[in-house]
């Protein structure tokens, strides 16, 4: 990966501040329970600011990213990305990483410079300056359970995350709409980050009797589930709102035919615009590159629509981005993407595990 990296993302020392360069905080986990997603993501905003930059950059400036490790307490990365805005360091926040940290980013910005964030997110939380890309509860999540109480009779199902603010609200919608399908819930619970034995919540997981699983864990935290759900054999359908290739090669794939992971990308998606990203990924970091999947796209598209975004307003100053931001668009390997109300609205697509890929079925 280091090769990768270092021709575009500049050291945070006096170097930094020269040229006519305008410079990116890349906000990804290079540590912590999302530590996996990182290497992806690096590549991807790398091969959109490598794309940005051909076509002539943004407001004819060269885009420099500047990595910043996500993958820290909320409170830390806040500090690093508040320090770099306020210095003129950076000009524009991109990035994928936990809600509670794009929560403190936010409040440390305080619209100082624009901030496009790229993963599925529980919704709300508008502030000047921030764009969304990612799908809020119901474009990512209801499809996959409705899918499942219909094609796999789920009647009855426990729902499980990690204990921060994403997960929490998502199972508050979650709630909401089983209730609403008349589904039963028998069983709840967050869990803290890093958990090493899962035994004793499996063990109340089974007693529960459940149809289905909601799993709201992330990172390191969903494959170490997974993997003791497979070993204590057995055998529910779970739906994840936060498995994608990385951590599905990290479980050790899956055979039982009853893996489920909901997101707007997966890599086997057959279109042109998806192939043609895996096409340009492979040329540029080769075929043993980190695995192309959801949220390193989500970086490549948050990079992209940073430059729409420039590039329409003509300036990177909050007040005017906003004043434009409203059907500024993008094309991806998702397709077209446009800002309504500062977020995109687009359906997740449900991929089933097979073996160490995804087959899309829905």
């Amino acid at each position: 990966m280091a090769e990768a990296i270092t021709p575009v993302i500049e050291p945070l020392e006096a170097e930094l501040i020269r040229s006519g360069a305008l410079r990116v905080g890349l906000v990804v986990p290079i540590s912590g329970v999302l530590g996996l997603v990182g290497p992806c993501a690096i590549n991807c905003a790398i091969l959109a600011a490598d794309e940005v930059n051909l076509a002539g950059g943004v407001l004819g400036r060269p885009v420099e990213l500047v990595l910043i490790d996500g993958g820290r307490p909320a409170a830390q990365v806040a500090a690093e990305v508040g320090d770099l805005a306020g210095s003129g360091a950076i000009d524009a926040v991109v990035g994928t990483h936990g809600s509670d940290v794009r929560i403190a980013v936010v409040r440390t910005l305080a619209g100082r410079v624009p901030f496009v964030y790229a993963p599925p997110y529980e919704g709300g939380g508008h502030s000047p300056g921030v764009y969304f890309l990612g799908e809020t509860p119901g474009h990512q999540l209801r499809p996959g359970l409705d899918w499942l109480i219909d094609r796999r009779r789920a009647r009855r199902w426990f729902l499980l995350g990690n204990d921060y603010v994403w997960p929490h609200l998502v199972h508050d919608a979650a709630r909401r709409h089983l209730t609403a399908r008349n589904v039963t819930i028998v069983g709840e619970r967050f869990v803290p980050y890093g958990v090493r034995d899962f035994a004793p919540l499996l063990e109340r997981l089974a007693a529960s009797r459940p149809d289905a699983v909601l799993l709201s864990l992330i990172g390191s935290d969903l494959v170490t589930f997974n993997r003791a759900f497979t070993a204590a054999g057995l055998s529910w359908p779970r739906l994840c709102g936060a498995l994608e290739e990385h951590g599905l090669l990290g479980i050790g794939g899956d055979a039982t035919g009853e893996l489920y992971g909901a997101m707007g990308y997966f890599a086997s998606l057959v279109t042109d615009d998806s192939l043609s990203l895996g096409e340009r990924y492979i040329r540029r970091f080769g075929a043993d590159a980190p695995l192309l999947n959801g949220h390193g796209q989500g970086c490549y598209e948050a990079v992209l629509m940073l430059a729409a975004l420039g590039s329409r307003a003509g300036t990177l100053a909050v007040p005017a981005v906003d004043a434009i931001a409203e059907g500024t668009s993008i094309v991806t390997a998702r397709g077209r993407l446009t800002l309504q109300d500062r977020g995109v609205r687009r359906r997740a697509h449900i991929g089933r595990a097979d073996g160490l890929d995804f087959d899309i079925v829905h």
